[in-house]
């Protein structure tokens, strides 16, 4: 199993830099206030697609040959890794071809489409999604590109914490989201390659904690039938991913449910941009765990801004007309 270094990760920066956004990072006087500790926010949101996942699709597909190339890519999504697959397959000519299950949501599936992307759509569960996707691949014969388990998505992942770094020096802890662990592997090796004493912590919902036990136990655990808000981090988490987390990483804390949305609507009204739940997670740590973080510089990646408006958590508590 290969895994990759951060010379990956540079390489990847320099190959994709001419495509991404170099997200903004913004800081907040309440939030700062609230949790007694100087924070940082990264704001993948604002990336194409609305999420951090384009830098590793970008890198992927920048770097299959040209037989590759013609004869297209494939994958199996609900969420925003068939979104940014799609777009840069598409600004590199590519055909693009995305398992989507029945029930994801229209806008995901709109979105696919409008970054050029053919959908296949499939019953909802893994096996359905799995058996779909190896249709593709022996019809047309179209390279893979796994969501997180993939060495050039890991990379590609790393270049947010890179940049990060460069421009905000001296953090304590750095801290991102954790489901398939493609973003929390490459943050690792960008942060103890660039600043070895920052700590790189991530934050899991407790509902969906496989994450957290895989690594305090050392063995690898699947996910099973999590129930979180959080719906970008449903995943289980990649073996290549798994052994830079286990050297890497410094801890992974779970957080309840409500945490979440409390986070999630703290930054919807106190720094005025709009995040998905996943992305509210690692401030819901930093909320729960109070002590840990007080007095420290700590940068959290807001990991992406796409969800379904009809169903925002704090949709009840807004006055009605």
């Amino acid at each position: 199993m290969k895994i990759p270094e951060y010379i990956d990760v540079e390489a990847a920066h320099e190959r994709i830099r001419s495509v991404i956004h170099k997200t903004p990072v913004f800081t907040c006087s309440a939030l700062n206030k609230k949790t007694k500790a100087e924070l940082y926010f990264k704001c993948e949101n604002f990336q194409r697609v609305g999420a951090f996942k384009f830098r590793g699709a970008s890198n992927a597909v920048m770097q299959l040959t040209e037989e590759e190339k013609q004869k297209g890519v494939a994958t199996h999504s609900s969420g925003n890794h068939g979104a940014a697959l799609a777009l840069a397959a598409k600004l590199n000519n590519v055909p693009s071809t995305i398992v989507v299950p029945i029930n994801a949501p229209t806008i995901k599936k709109e979105a696919i489409s409008e970054f050029g992307g053919r959908i296949m759509i499939c019953e909802p569960t893994l096996k359905d999604r799995e058996d779909t996707l190896q249709i593709v691949v022996d019809q047309e014969d179209a390279t893979v590109i796994h969501p997180y388990n993939n060495f050039n998505v890991i990379a590609g992942q790393g270049t947010c914490a890179k940049e990060f770094l460069e421009e905000v020096s001296n953090l304590d802890i750095v801290m991102t989201p954790v489901g398939g662990g493609g973003l929390l592997a490459g943050t690792a090796l960008s942060v103890k390659a660039i600043s070895p004493k920052t700590k790189v912590i991530a934050a899991e919902p407790k509902n969906a904690d496989d994450a957290y036990r895989s690594f305090k136990d050392g063995v690898l655990y699947p996910s099973v039938n999590p129930q979180t808000i959080a719906d970008g981090l449903l995943t289980s988490v990649g073996e290549i991913n798994f052994e830079i987390i286990k050297e890497k990483v410094d801890d992974i804390m779970t957080v309840s449910e409500e945490s979440i949305v409390d986070a999630m609507r703290m930054i919807w009204e106190r720094m005025n941009i709009i995040i998905e739940p996943s992305s509210a997670v690692p401030l819901a740590a930093v909320l729960e765990n109070e002590a840990i973080f007080a007095g420290k510089k700590v940068g959290i990646i807001l990991t992406g801004g796409n969800l379904n408006l009809e169903k925002l958590p704090f949709k009840s508590k807004f006055p009605t007309s």
